[in-house]
């Protein structure tokens, strides 16, 4: 694999670096990193390819490895860090309540707070105090190209923000958003995430309940949790024809929404995406729902 050696701290400036292979993940050990580059683009050096991993799942955030799901034995634990070579590696067992906050422990090496960067945008969380999910990554793209490609000037409300991760790719694409956490830990990390972005011109955030936080009527509702269809009667307050929500669900919920829509007044055009497998047989679903 030909690679260019770089300070590990640059790795947050290569996201539209043309020589820079997007099929490959670069490698970091300590302050240095060797990024794969393109077919015929200039390189300091030849490595080895890796053997292929086929260890337990993980995602990288910054340069600290996160699991979900069943604590990892230390065989397949020692595997991911002979693997990725993180600097941690934190399990996180479960979430809990509607704050989301995990339920996690540092099972090696060093953690604490990261800068993670996805899709051009820098997100600051410390994995072990608040959620993040990756898998929801083409879900933001879906949502951000849908605000880009409309009339513009979009009044958005995110009921559920977390740390951003719905809210900044949308205010990057133009809308004015609103957004809404309840977690006081996370939504400090939203605010200074949106000042890390530049998009304090964009959002407001307002820690609290997100049932008592909407204002007015909004162009677009995001309404990233499981319990969102709880959420809906206060939503639906807040709407008029035209507006859209995008009411996340664990398998598909059209059913129960048409009957919330209708019982505020409204009827609704409403379509199903799937979004990532949950578990065995179950899917992470999302409803656009356009109000009539």
């Amino acid at each position: 694999m030909q690679v260019r050696k770089i300070a590990a701290k640059d790795l947050r400036t290569l996201d539209n670096a043309d020589w820079v292979d997007p099929e490959r993940s670069p490698y970091v050990e300590g302050d240095l990193a060797w990024v794969p580059v393109r077919p015929g683009a200039p390189y300091d050096e030849e490595i080895p390819d890796r053997a292929p991993y086929r260890g337990i799942g993980y995602y990288m955030m910054g340069n600290v490895a996160v699991v979900h799901g069943d604590r990892p034995a230390d065989a397949a634990l020692q595997e991911l860090i002979r693997f990725r070579h993180p600097q941690g590696v934190v399990w996180i067992e479960a979430l809990e309540d509607i704050t989301r906050t995990p339920r996690a422990a540092l099972i090696w090496g060093t953690a604490g707070e990261v800068c993670h960067r996805e899709s051009g945008i820098t997100y600051y969380l410390d994995p072990e105090k608040v959620m993040f999910s990756p898998g929801n990554r083409n879900e933001k793209t879906r949502i951000a190209d849908l605000v880009r490609r409309g009339p513009g000037g979009e009044r958005v409300a995110d009921m559920f923000a977390g740390i951003g991760y719905f809210t900044l790719p949308v205010a990057r694409a133009g809308a004015q958003v609103h957004a809404m956490e309840i977690n006081p830990v996370a939504c400090g990390y939203l605010e200074r995430n949106i000042r890390a972005n530049g998009l304090e011109d964009r959002v407001t955030a307002t820690q609290g309940d997100c049932r008592g936080s909407l204002q007015g009527t909004y162009d677009r509702i995001l309404m990233g949790h499981f319990d969102a269809i709880a959420m809906l009667p206060a939503a639906l307050t807040h709407v008029r024809p035209g507006s859209i929500l995008h009411v996340h669900t664990i398998g598909a919920a059209t059913g129960v929404i048409r009957e919330a829509v209708e019982g505020a007044g409204f009827s609704a055009t409403i379509q199903v995406h799937k979004v990532k497998k949950y578990r065995p047989h179950r899917w992470h679903m999302v409803q656009d729902v356009v109000i009539e």
